[in-house]
């Protein structure tokens, strides 16, 4: 992923209003985020709101950025989840269903979209083997780690898609 600023955030929402986005709250460590090559996508969460996530990703040479919220509810520690994106497992809480809603008329209509999504939004570095899952989280696979990455491209493009249609 490219160095995005501040405007390129803030110009790329979709599925909310452009006041919305306007005071939406940027993450703390945008400045000293050091690691842009490693990330298919900018993911946060809202201090102030923690049900509120936000994911930004380049698709075609654009910006798309949304608007998510996480469903609320603790799971017990032993139960286990599957992140939709990159198919890492997390125990407890560790994988939460985001729910976007729908660009244009449909999304103001109160249409949504939602995937189980790792809580922490670290997907990208969770393939990349930067971040270390919980025991038992990411399997061996017979994919590479490029491969591994074009399918977490290609279910994150699925997902926007979802977004637009």
């Amino acid at each position: 992923m490219k160095l995005l600023t501040e405007h390129d955030i803030r110009t790329s929402f979709v599925n909310c209003s452009k006041g919305e986005a306007k005071r939406l709250p940027l993450p703390k460590y945008l400045a000293d985020l050091d690691h842009w090559d490693d990330l298919d996508f900018l993911g946060w969460f809202d201090l102030s709101a923690p049900d509120r996530r936000y994911l930004v990703v380049e698709r075609a040479d654009e910006l798309i950025g949304l608007s998510l919220r996480s469903a609320s509810g603790n799971r017990g520690f032993l139960r286990r989840s599957l992140c939709s994106l990159c198919l890492t497992t997390h125990p407890g809480s560790g994988v939460s269903l985001m729910t976007a809603p729908k660009a244009g008329p449909a999304g103001r209509k109160g249409n949504s979209v939602g995937l189980y999504i790792c809580a922490d939004l670290d997907c990208s570095l969770y393939v990349r083997g930067r971040k270390k899952a919980a025991p038992g989280g990411r399997m061996e696979e017979s994919l590479t780690v490029e491969q591994q990455i074009e399918r977490l491209h290609g279910n994150l493009d699925a997902f926007v898609e979802r977004v637009f249609h």
